[in-house]
């Protein structure tokens, strides 16, 4: 098994993918988008960091953090989003599935895959590119045919501040051919 290292530095800016368990597609519902933007938002109090842009697909995330000059620690952010989702979710009647005897007794849940994948973002370039990468997921997985009819991204607040146009890789009228993000996809582990 791979040595894999995480890379930590103190205000940078990361993509994460994080996946639910087996991928489930638990986050398609109302309560699920609730519970995690509560989670979201309770760990950004005690723990902050910018989220610059998010795609919540039925079974994943995507998103870019920027975090504080002074602290790297995104998986402990990660882990408390997680924890604090699980148990809300499960509160108001989420179900997980079963899990291996292992994973139990690290008193783990089947409702989120273990671990998360992370991407420093090198420069300018890189950023904008896993930003279209985001945006343009919902497309990609068929749930839409143009990244503004997703209601669960960021795409509406980057139309509204003025990085994108509403119709940006829109296909609503015409067929637009598909953008090339093989870079960031294999990246991403998708």
């Amino acid at each position: 098994m791979p040595n894999y290292r995480r890379l930590f530095a103190p205000g940078a800016t990361y993509f994460f993918t994080v996946v639910t368990h087996n991928r489930r597609p638990i986050l398609d519902g109302e309560t699920a988008r609730r519970c995690l933007r509560n989670a979201i938002r309770e760990v950004q109090a005690s723990h902050p960091f910018d989220l610059l842009a998010v795609a919540l697909m039925p079974d994943h995330i995507h998103c870019i953090w920027r975090m504080p000059e002074d602290d790297s620690d995104f998986s402990t952010r990660w882990s408390c989003i997680k924890r604090k989702f699980t148990r809300s979710w499960l509160d108001a009647g989420g179900q997980e599935v079963a899990i291996s005897k292992a994973r139990s007794k690290h008193r783990e849940r089947g409702v989120w895959q273990k671990r998360f994948w992370e991407h420093m973002i090198r420069d300018q370039a890189d950023l904008v590119n896993h930003v279209n990468y985001i945006h343009y997921n919902p497309v990609k997985h068929g749930l839409v045919k143009c990244p503004h009819e997703w209601p669960h991204s960021s795409f509406a607040r980057w139309v509204r501040e003025g990085y994108y146009s509403t119709d940006w890789l829109c296909s609503c009228d015409s067929q637009v051919e598909h953008p090339d993000f093989t870079e960031v996809a294999s990246s991403v582990g998708e």
